[in-house]
């Protein structure tokens, strides 16, 4: 015989159904609507590698290589520890990419013995970790592994994860668009270096303006113009005076 449940027994059930779903939803809309800390953030640089850029084809590799530039400048411009990392750097994978270590020289290589996902090296996570920071501002190639993996095990330890789209690369436009799907499906959130860097600078009172604005231009050609404007109409306002 079929047991009936109680009433009372239907209205508790009912209301912690409901204190779950609002607190689910309202977990969601702070992770989306709260603008990242620079303070608690970290950049990581996962697999950036002469080898692997050349399999990419979801976006013109210069301008993945220009926007991973901008990247590693802003971390040390905006002070932002930065980690990077290489899978078998002796082998096809070729070596890290100049666009990072150069303009990232105060980052940390890490450099992994044949782990795929970055994650699940030690030294790559202990790395993370002595930041002291939960916000993961990542980029890699390939996207669907290389980011995909890490960003998916970030997650599940309670980082915070923000994924740079367009400072990172797949072998087609498909493979990276459903890497960023799967990615912002598991809570992570998706962005890009025209986003990510502003929301890092904050303010345009501060020291590093100049500095800021030139990174912006080299990534943004047409922000140069806008720049280039500028001084070329307070020239003439002085002038006119």
């Amino acid at each position: 015989m079929k047991k009936i449940m109680k009433p009372s027994v239907l209205r508790a059930l009912s209301i912690m159904f409901v204190l779950t779903l609002t607190l689910t939803v309202t977990n969601a809309q702070q992770k989306k609507t709260t603008l990242i800390n620079p303070d608690d953030a970290v950049f990581l640089f996962v697999d950036h590698q002469s080898g692997l850029v050349q399999t990419v084809h979801s976006m013109p590799v210069g301008e993945l290589r220009k926007n991973l530039a901008a990247l590693a400048k802003a971390s040390q411009l905006l002070h932002i520890p930065a980690i990077y990392t290489a899978s078998v750097p002796t082998g096809p994978n070729g070596p890290t990419l100049p666009e990072v270590k150069d303009n990232a020289p105060n980052a940390k290589y890490v450099i992994r013995q044949g782990e795929i996902n970055a994650w699940d090296s030690k030294e790559f996570v202990n790395a993370v970790k002595a930041t002291g920071k939960k916000t993961l501002i990542i980029s890699g190639m390939w996207t669907s592994v290389c980011v995909v993996y890490p960003a998916l095990s970030a997650l599940g330890e309670g980082y915070t994860v923000y994924a740079v789209a367009d400072a990172s690369g797949d072998i087609t436009p498909e493979a990276h668009n459903l890497a960023m799907l799967r990615l912002t499906q598991a809570g992570a959130i998706p962005v890009t270096c025209g986003a990510v860097l502003p929301e890092l600078m904050k303010d345009w009172r501060r020291k590093e303006a100049g500095d800021f604005a030139k990174i912006l231009a080299e990534m943004v050609p047409n922000f140069q113009a806008v720049i280039e404007q500028y001084y070329k109409a307070q020239e003439v306002a002085k002038s006119e005076k």
